[in-house]
């Protein structure tokens, strides 16, 4: 073997800085239309409770009566608060891509950052739902090596964007070079 292991101390202003991270925004439509989805579930939710508090055979029991106001509303407002809370972080979900490693931020009031080393990918995934196939999105879940379950799924990539970025970590040049 020529080369030899070296493990020295690094200074702290050696180390990169994430800053140096340009994120790449998700799809433009990604969080309009899961706004849509979450305001829609919230909808069908109530309508249900409605239909099952006036449905015409058989008799709900009267102690429901009392609380099923607050159960609308309380619907009512989770249907406005958190629809809105995932819209806003939707629109600051992000993902950078180096030569060595992929990166996906996500997160409003807690942000998470997750960088994925392009040598330590088992495979790479695309998923598209029939909600996101209609408005040309995709899933992007990247599997690292050792784990089952996937490391980051990054969603509302458009259709082209997630089969370059799938197709270049499967084509990365450097997976032969350890072994």
């Amino acid at each position: 073997m020529d080369t030899l292991f070296t493990n020295t101390n690094l200074s702290h202003d050696r180390l990169p800085t994430i800053s140096t991270l340009q994120f790449m925004p998700l799809g433009r439509r990604y969080a309009p239309l899961n706004l849509l989805c979450n305001l829609s579930f919230f909808l069908v939710l109530m309508l249900l409770a409605c239909a099952i508090r006036w449905q015409p055979w058989f008799a709900v029991p009267q102690w429901l009566d009392a609380p099923f106001p607050y159960l609308l509303g309380t619907l009512l407002l989770l249907g406005i608060c958190l629809p809105t809370y995932w819209y806003l972080a939707d629109k600051r979900k992000g993902y950078a891509l180096r030569e060595q490693d992929l990166s996906f931020k996500s997160g409003l009031l807690f942000e998470r950052i997750v960088t994925q080393p392009i040598l330590r990918v088992q495979h790479v995934e695309l998923k598209r739902g029939p909600v996101e196939r209609r408005a040309g999105l995709g899933t992007l879940e990247v599997y690292s090596a050792g784990g089952t379950l996937h490391t980051f799924a990054i969603p509302g990539l458009p259709e082209q964007t997630a089969k370059q970025l799938r197709q270049f970590i499967l084509s990365h040049g450097d997976v032969g070079r350890d072994g």
